[in-house]
Order: C-alpha cells, then structure tokens, then sequence
C-alpha cells in the first residue's frame, strides 16, 4: 500500500514526505515535474518508492497502475502570485486538481490537498464561508474556484476530502523558489549577503514592515496533514495558519537577531536595527497595488472542532529554528 505525494520536489510536498518518514513511512509515490531539475534536493535525504512525472500520474493512477493507495497529499500547484497567465494557472491548478480529485472518487481514495488563504483577497474575515472569499489575483481565484468544486461534492462524497487553505508558510526547503519564497527567506539571504534587509514600505495607509500576516511554519503544517490522514473519516474545507496575524517586522527582527545570535552578539529592538540601516523600506511596488493582501489571520475554529488542538509555532520561535536549518545547509544549497 502506497502513499501518493505531487509537489513531492516542492515546498510543502517534500516537507510532508520528511514528516511521513519520521512516522515510518517510506512507501511514498512521488509525483512532480523536475523539468527544473534542481529540486530533487528536495528529496535526498527522504525516503520514497518511487517517482512518477506528473504528466504521466494521472492516467496511471485512474487506471489503478498505482496499485492500492492510502491517500493521495496533493500539494503540487503554480503558487506565484504574480503570474499573469489564466490560461496557464486555470489547467495547472483547476483543471488537474479536478481530474485527480474525480479519480480518488472512483477509487475511494482519500484526498487531502492545499488551498490557499489567497482565495480570501483583501478582505478581513478569515473564515471558511462563501461570502468571505474574494481573490484578488488569478492564483487566488484557481484555488477558491476548486474549493466551490469540492463543496458541492461533500455531501456525496465516497471518500475522504480534506482542503487546507494555508495561510503564509515558510521554513525548510524553500530555497528553490526564488522570488516567491518567504519573506523569513528572504530577510536570512539578505543580510548574509549585505548585512542588511529591506521591506516593503507604506501602503494601503499602513506603516512600513507593519502590514500583519498570519505567518506559519511549515512544521506545522505537515503536523495537519497527518493529523486528517489519521481520521479518514473527517472531510471538509479548513484554514491551516497560525491563528495570529503578526507584522513583517517581526519575521525580519527575529531572522536578524537570530543571526545575531550565532556570532554571540545580543537581539536588538527594530528601532535600533533602523537607526543603524540594518532593517530598511523601499517603495511599495506598483505591480502589486491592489493585488496585496495587508492582513490576514486565520480563524482556527473549524480546524479546533475537527479535533486538532496543538498550539502553532509564533514568529519568534518557528523563525529561530528555520535559521538555524538554512545554517546547516550547505553554501551551494541556500
């Protein structure tokens, strides 16, 4: 019996294989495309039996070469906010979560997959309920129009369907992607490289680096994913943050004292890190007026009622851990 994981190479897909090692589970089917071919690093230090392309997944698994699967973790998905290509967004991450989804139907497999708080937009309600959700870019709306698919599909379903709308996630194994990795990311490369960071500056009448967003660890998030694969019998649609929204100062203040922190140097306070040009603001960018999410903060209280009540890792702690992983790595890698 397997486990089958798309996005395997990726962000969350790969941290999920780790976490299912860790439980001593290695019959893992990993389903990615590595046209990008440097994300196998992703997994060499994980444990899977075997990997398919993701072109070719589909019709195997609706034909059952699978064999007999477990569950299927689908993480795989464009996630960049910033791409422009509907046409492109709407069959990457509608049209083949879709099929996928229709096949773990047929074969009464359950299906576990990641949403996105983007199908929120700017709004200031953070709750699973239709008239809460606005996306305000084409990623947001391909996500928020599968997750209409799978409620309509709920009441009738022949097997588990779980949807996870994550909110900001960083930590390990995110270095691949590039401008679209987490800010804690970019502050950890930004001030090894110049002993500086930078961000985003006022806007939508909110100070620099004060715009709040429900930050969290990806840690946590594989802790969730296991927590619904283990209650086969539990279905819907919830939020996976933190449940507190926190400002971008906090995730560059904490990265900087953490770095601090292994040159026996002590934390200093953001109002010093701007008085010595450790922390700056540059002008917010016109690509993204409009497009911005200034706040979110996931409510948590479907997730508590479906029986999940471990506490989330804060800022402070869950970047201090995430510093200390990307300065084990090797240089090449980070």
């Amino acid at each position: 019996m397997s486990i089958i994981v798309t996005g395997a190479a990726g962000f969350i897909g790969s941290n999920l294989v780790k976490a299912l090692n860790e439980r001593g589970e290695t019959e893992i089917i990993a389903v990615d495309d590595l046209t990008e071919g440097d994300r196998f690093r992703n997994l060499v230090d994980c444990e899977i039996s075997d990997y398919l392309d993701k072109r070719d997944f589909l019709a195997r698994f609706a034909r059952g070469d699978c064999g007999v699967v477990r569950a299927v973790f689908h993480q795989g998905a464009c996630s960049s906010t910033l791409e422009g290509d509907g046409r492109f967004m709407m069959d990457n991450n509608y049209r083949y979560s879709c099929e996928l989804l229709d096949a773990c139907q047929a074969l009464s497999v359950p299906f576990l997959y990641a949403s996105s708080a983007a199908v929120y937009g700017g709004g200031q309600v953070f709750r699973e309920s239709r008239e809460f959700e606005r996306p305000l870019n084409v990623y947001g709306y391909s996500k928020f129009l599968f997750d209409q698919r799978v409620r309509r599909l709920l009441p009738q379903t022949r097997s588990q369907i779980v949807g996870l709308r994550y909110f900001n996630v960083y930590g390990p194994r995110e270095t691949h992607k590039g401008r679209m990795a987490s800010v804690a990311f970019h502050c950890f490369k930004q001030f090894r490289e110049n002993g500086k960071v930078r961000l985003f500056g006022d806007y939508d009448g909110i100070a620099g680096g004060e715009h709040r967003r429900d930050f969290v660890s990806v840690e946590d998030v594989a802790k969730v994913n296991l927590h619904f694969f283990e209650r086969p019998h539990s279905s819907g649609i919830f939020n996976l943050g933190s449940g507190v929204a926190q400002p971008f100062n906090d995730v560059a203040v904490s990265m900087v004292n953490s770095l601090r922190a292994q040159d026996d140097l002590p934390p200093i306070s953001r109002e010093a890190m701007v008085e010595q040009g450790v922390l700056e603001y540059s002008e917010f960018p016109d690509a993204l007026r409009g497009k911005y999410q200034s706040f979110t903060q996931a409510g948590l209280e479907l997730l508590r009622e479906a029986g999940y009540h471990q506490p989330f890792l804060r800022v402070e702690q869950g970047v201090e851990r995430y510093c200390r992983w990307l300065l084990a790595q090797p240089q090449a890698v980070v």
